[in-house]
């Protein structure tokens, strides 16, 4: 059963309709749910409870039920959900870091995830460790937001969908939740507020790059190069460097927006300084920036994070050639923050998925 959290305007308009209900509760609806967050139905006060029963009777309330929360000595906060199969799904809320980004720390980003594990298997990430379960609902991915707004009592700034996952590879549900997230009578968060980061699928690149809103694109590199690239991302078999950088400058022909290229530095695989100068060539000509990130230790996996001064000398090959370069500081080191290593844990504590962690090489 679809939860309420899951309608869109026009289709919760279309359903009360169907029950004989006046075309303005929609609005009184949306308002209890989306703007005062709202945990049941009884607290909408002001609908009928002949209502309130129908709607209830109909639509959970939510998709998303809140299991654990764990709390980083840095404010970071990692949420657990269960969802209606059993499975479940986590979101990390992100304040922003003010010696990075110059500013104030009352930015709040939130980390959202498009599916249950993932099929794509990047070789630095727990998501994949156990596999790809199934794609996520508009309910469940925009759900993730209210919830990180209901639990921490504060508004969410900015959306990254790089949590569990690959979003392009969920490209319709994940379209159908952004028009939840963006929308004036839902959650209405600017497009540009939000980034979808992707492996890497070519064709998706292309499709997103024609949807209207100025969503923000962030691409999963870790590799400048095919030799090396591919023994980070399996998905560089099938979309080499070459092709995906094609897609890219696709995306620039139609977009208005700065492209960001994300590369975790992993010690002895791709922290090289020839990889850093191939790099900056690539990152200068698409215009875009580059996130740099110090490997975040995953349990089953043998990556080695490399020495601050490796990944300082690899920051400012790129700033001298000119490029916009951040080496950011991974929050939630404490909290298992990477992605799905919490749900990786509840998981094979119940028996969801097998004890049996994939190497990195």
């Amino acid at each position: 059963m679809p939860a309420l959290t899951g309608q869109s305007p026009e289709a919760l308009a279309a359903w009360l309709a169907d029950h004989g209900e006046p075309a303005f509760r929609a609005g009184q609806i949306l308002e209890w749910v989306w703007k005062k967050k709202v945990t049941s139905y009884d607290a909408m006060t002001n609908l009928p409870a002949a209502l309130r029963e129908k709607l209830a009777a109909h639509f959970p309330l939510t998709a998303l039920t809140h299991t654990t929360t764990q709390g980083s000595a840095d404010t970071t906060r990692k949420f657990l959900f269960k969802l209606h199969d059993g499975r479940y799904v986590e979101s990390v809320l992100i304040p922003a870091n003010p010696a990075l980004y110059g500013e104030t720390s009352d930015r709040r980003t939130l980390c959202v995830s498009s599916q249950v594990g993932c099929a794509y298997g990047c070789k630095f990430c727990a998501s994949g460790l156990a596999g790809f379960t199934r794609h996520l609902d508009p309910a469940e991915i925009a759900g993730q937001v209210l919830a990180a707004e209901q639990l921490s009592g504060q508004r969410v700034d900015n959306l990254v969908f790089m949590g569990m996952g690959e979003p392009l590879a969920n490209l319709e549900n994940l379209l159908a939740a952004i028009q939840l997230i963006t929308g004036p009578k839902t959650l209405h968060l600017g497009a540009r507020h939000l980034t979808l980061s992707t492996s890497g699928l070519v064709p998706q690149i292309r499709q997103l790059a024609e949807h209207p809103q100025q969503i923000r694109l962030a691409i999963s590199l870790h590799g400048a190069t095919d030799d090396v690239r591919q023994q980070i991302m399996p998905i560089n078999k099938k979309w080499p460097v070459a092709e995906l950088f094609d897609a890219l400058d696709y995306w620039n022909s139609r977009k208005n927006q700065k492209l960001t290229l994300e590369y975790i530095l992993i010690h002895g695989i791709n922290d090289d300084l020839e990889q850093a100068a191939i790099l900056a060539r690539h990152a200068r000509r698409l215009h875009a920036k580059v996130n740099l990130i110090p490997y975040n230790t995953v349990e089953g996996l043998d990556w080695v994070r490399p020495s601050d001064t490796r990944c300082r000398a690899f920051r400012d090959v790129l700033k001298n050639a000119g490029v916009s370069a951040t080496l950011r500081l991974e929050k939630g080191h404490d909290i298992d923050a990477a992605c799905g290593q919490l749900r990786l844990k509840q998981e094979t504590t119940e028996g969801l998925i097998a004890p049996a962690p994939i190497k990195a090489r």
